[in-house]
């Protein structure tokens, strides 16, 4: 059997969207709430090789709107220490199974996760 981990906010209706599909598909999810422990650095790795640093960031988000980040520049570690202070800024949730990983809200990438 599948388990997905979940890299969230429990606030996050992505986050929540997500945790129901895996469960109306019976499969486990092991959440972790990342504003009560944040992504370790070679988890967050993983996830900038396939997506970028930038790709992870949620542009819309009222955390990065509020910030004024559109118009910052930084280095990618600068990124690194501003995200895990606040994942907000994050394309939430971030999901892993095995060695497949999706961001968002992405239903067509929740069932190319689960295909073997």
């Amino acid at each position: 059997m599948t388990t997905v981990q979940m890299f969230a906010i429990k606030s996050s209706q992505a986050a929540r969207a997500a945790e129901r599909f895996f469960k109306e598909r019976r499969i486990t999810v092991q959440y972790v709430d990342l504003q009560k422990k944040p992504m370790a650095a070679g988890e967050i790795r993983r996830f900038i090789e396939r997506y970028t640093l930038q790709g992870l960031l949620d542009t819309e988000s009222k955390a990065y709107v509020d910030g004024g980040l559109k118009y910052m520049k930084m280095s990618d570690s600068e990124w690194l220490e501003k995200i895990g202070k606040n994942p907000q800024l994050l394309r939430l949730p971030f999901l892993r199974a095995g060695n497949k990983i999706c961001i968002g809200k992405d239903e067509e990438g929740w069932k190319a996760m689960l295909a073997a």
